[in-house]
């Protein structure tokens, strides 16, 4: 009997996968994208009603500005891989939210925030598409599902999203906000150190294709690691990469990602 469970507990698991463009890398998919996005779309609307929204005309120009070339970008690279369908149901957002923080984020279905307290470090359009395109390589990469499922798997059984969001309303979106990552004050590193390097990589290519030199990606990260505390864990006790080894995978990425730059 016990064999029987694991074999079909293996067999539910194997079923319940996707595959994250570029990479290639098999990750767990309990939550149908139609599902994501429309709760993506409560959160953020949520978000947006209970924040600052920027008044400052030139910055949130410069972010829909880098935000839609980002957009174009991975449409162009989709449509190249007859991959369409894998956007079904976006519909993308650019916003600026007045905030210390030093934070941004991609909600599923291409719902984007940028936290004023992020552009000293970003510095210029090149820097701002660094983050951008990382966060929203998050999204395409469908991190936030990864880690729904996730939380699903170990929270509620495996249990299908609308039944939890019935019978767990308040712990389920609590569990979307975390899987989203909002709401922490390093919206950067927030997940997982192989979604942080996918994430790396993937935007990259997407920052590259919409026009911006990705060697840029390199000064923004020693910019964020000349700005972190020198107390932090070291890189086995924490969740994402340490700067250095992050600026190193960036490194060794950069040759893959320089074949799709043209300057604009």
């Amino acid at each position: 009997m016990i064999k029987k469970l694991m074999l079909a507990s293996c067999l539910f698991v194997a079923a319940a996968c996707s595959t994250v463009p570029i990479t290639g890398r098999r990750q767990l998919s309990l939550v149908s994208d139609a599902e994501i996005n429309a709760l993506a779309v409560q959160q953020y609307q949520e978000v947006l009603k209970t924040s600052r929204l920027s008044s400052n005309s030139t910055q949130v120009a410069m972010v829909r500005r880098v935000g839609q070339r980002i957009q174009q970008a991975v449409e162009t690279y989709f449509r190249s891989q007859n991959q369409q369908e894998q956007l079904a149901g976006y519909a993308w957002e650019f916003n600026v939210i007045e905030d210390k923080q030093e934070n941004a984020w991609c909600m599923p279905g291409g719902k984007v925030a940028v936290y004023t307290g992020i552009l000293p470090i970003t510095q210029d359009e090149n820097g701002l598409a660094v983050v951008m395109a990382h966060e929203v390589a998050h999204a395409v990469a469908k991190h936030g599902s990864e880690r729904m499922s996730q939380g699903l798997l170990q929270q509620a059984g495996g249990q299908a999203l609308s039944a939890a969001l019935s019978t767990r309303p308040e712990a389920t979106q609590q569990l979307a906000l975390q899987a989203f990552g909002v709401g922490s004050s390093v919206g950067l590193l927030k997940y997982g150190r192989n979604q942080e390097t996918e994430a790396d990589h993937l935007g990259l290519i997407f920052m590259a294709m919409a026009g911006y030199n990705p060697d840029g990606a390199i000064t923004f990260w020693q910019r964020m690691d000349a700005r972190e505390n020198q107390a932090s864990p070291p890189e086995f006790l924490s969740t994402h990469p340490s700067n250095g080894t992050r600026i190193a995978d960036i490194q060794r990425e950069l040759p893959e990602a320089r074949k799709y730059y043209k300057a604009r």
